[in-house]
C-alpha cells in the first residue's frame, strides 16, 4: 500500500508537471497530439452510426485544435489520422453521387484541406517565432502593463501634482507614445520625458518599448544637457527604417519651481501663469532623435509659480488633416481654460476626451500643477 501511495503521488506529480510545462510552452505535445488521434476515430465512428448529427465536416475541430495546440511535425500526424477517417467514412457511407445525401462529398474534403492547411501555417508561424500560442497573449499582456509601469510617474511632495494620460490610435494596447520620469537630486529635482516615436499604435509600439526601457535607464544617469544627447546616439545606433523620433525633456525643482525644458523637434509646452492668467508658449530648439549625428539641443527655461501648470503633449492631441496646427493648440487651450476654476486634478483624460477622442493617431498629455 504504501509503494503505491507512492507510485501514485509520483504519477500525479509528473502529470502536474507535464501540465505546467505544456501551459509554459516548455513540454511535449504528446498529450493533445493523443487526445485529438483518439478524437478522431471517435467522430469518424459517430459519423457512420448517426450521420444526421455528426456530419463529416465534424473532422474539421480536432484539425483546427490541433493548429492551434500542437507542433508542425506532430500536426501532421494528425492531419494523416483525419484524412484516414475521410476515405473510411467515405467506404461505410458509399461513394458520393449527385444528390446523395450523409456521404463525403468534394465539399467536405475542400473544408476540412481548407481549415487544415490554415492550421499548419498558423502552427509553422508559431514555431518560427517561438512563443507558444498559451504563452502569446500572456507575453502581450505583459509587454503592456510594463509600459504602463516605466510610465507611471513618481510620487511628488506636497504642493505638487502631476498626472499623464495615453491613449493608443485605433483603441490599441501599444502606443508609439511613452512618458518616463524619476526624480534625482536626492529627490528635489523631477525629470521626465515626453516621446513620441515615429508610427503609431502596433506599428510603433515595439520601437517605442524598446526606447522606454534605454531612456528609463538614462534618465537620472546623465546630467540633464546630456541626456537628449545620448538619446539621439542610441536611436542612430539601431539603424531603424522609421528610426526617428521626437522628444521633451522636463527638469524641474520641486522646492524652487525653476524648471528647464529641452526638445529634440517636438511641440512647445504651454504654462498657464497665475497670475496673469494668460497661457505661455514654452518653445526649445533641437533637431528630432535619430536624424543627424552630434545635434545640440537648447532648452528654454521658466518658473512655476503657485497656482501655475506646465502641459506637454504630442502632435496627437493638436494635429489634424485639413487643421493648422497652432489651430489645434489654441483648441487645446480653451478646452483646458474651462478647468481652471476647478482645478486640474483628473484632467488629462477629460481634456484628451474634449479634443482628440477619435483622432487615429497616439495622444499623450502630461500636466504639472503646483499649487
Amino acid at each position: 500500500m504504501a509503494r503505491a501511495r507512492r507510485a501514485l503521488h509520483r504519477g500525479r506529480t509528473l502529470l502536474r508537471k507535464s501540465a505546467v510545462d505544456y501551459f509554459r510552452g516548455d513540454g511535449s505535445d504528446w498529450l493533445p497530439l493523443v487526445a485529438l488521434l483518439l478524437t478522431v476515430p471517435a467522430l469518424a465512428w459517430a459519423t457512420t452510426v448517426v450521420p444526421d448529427w455528426c456530419p463529416p465536416t465534424a473532422l474539421v475541430f480536432p484539425v483546427l485544435l490541433g493548429g492551434l495546440l500542437l507542433r508542425p511535425a506532430s500536426l501532421l500526424l494528425l492531419y494523416a489520422a483525419a484524412a484516414t477517417a475521410l476515405v473510411a467514412e467515405d467506404a461505410v457511407l458509399g461513394p458520393y453521387h449527385p444528390g446523395a445525401s450523409r456521404t463525403v462529398t468534394p465539399g467536405t474534403v475542400l473544408v476540412v484541406s481548407a481549415v487544415a492547411f490554415a492550421g499548419l501555417m498558423i502552427a509553422q508561424f508559431r514555431s518560427r517565432v517561438g512563443v507558444p500560442w498559451r504563452r502569446g497573449g500572456t507575453m502581450l499582456f505583459d509587454l503592456r502593463e510594463r509600459i504602463r509601469v516605466q510610465s507611471q510617474l513618481p510620487e511628488l511632495p506636497d504642493g505638487w501634482h502631476a498626472e499623464m494620460a495615453l491613449r493608443p490610435a485605433g483603441g490599441q494596447s501599444f502606443s508609439g507614445d511613452f512618458v518616463v520620469a524619476t526624480r534625482t537630486g536626492g529627490g528635489q529635482v523631477l525629470e521626465a520625458v515626453l516621446t513620441d516615436v515615429s508610427g503609431k499604435g502596433m506599428d510603433a509600439g515595439s520601437r517605442a518599448l524598446l526606447l522606454s526601457g534605454a531612456f528609463g535607464g538614462l534618465l537620472g544617469s546623465l546630467p540633464p544637457h546630456q541626456f537628449l544627447a545620448a538619446a539621439n546616439g542610441y536611436l542612430l545606433r539601431q539603424d531603424w527604417d522609421e528610426g526617428f523620433a521626437t522628444s521633451v525633456h522636463l527638469v524641474l525643482d520641486l522646492e524652487t519651481g525653476d524648471y528647464e525644458l529641452l526638445s529634440a523637434g517636438h511641440l512647445p509646452g504651454m504654462q498657464l501663469c497665475a497670475g496673469t492668467g494668460r497661457w505661455e508658449e514654452k518653445a526649445a530648439d533641437g533637431m528630432m532623435l535619430g536624424v543627424v549625428e552630434g545635434a545640440e539641443f537648447d532648452g528654454v527655461k521658466g518658473t512655476l509659480n503657485s497656482g501655475d501648470v506646465l502641459m506637454l503633449f504630442t502632435d496627437g492631441l493638436v494635429e489634424a488633416s485639413g487643421r493648422d496646427l497652432a489651430e489645434g493648440i489654441d483648441r487645446l487651450i480653451g478646452e483646458a481654460e474651462r478647468l481652471v476654476a476647478h482645478g486640474f486634478r483628473g484632467a488629462a483624460w477629460r481634456l484628451i476626451d474634449a479634443v482628440a477622442k477619435d483622432v487615429n493617431d497616439d495622444r499623450a498629455l502630461l500636466i504639472i500643477c503646483r499649487d
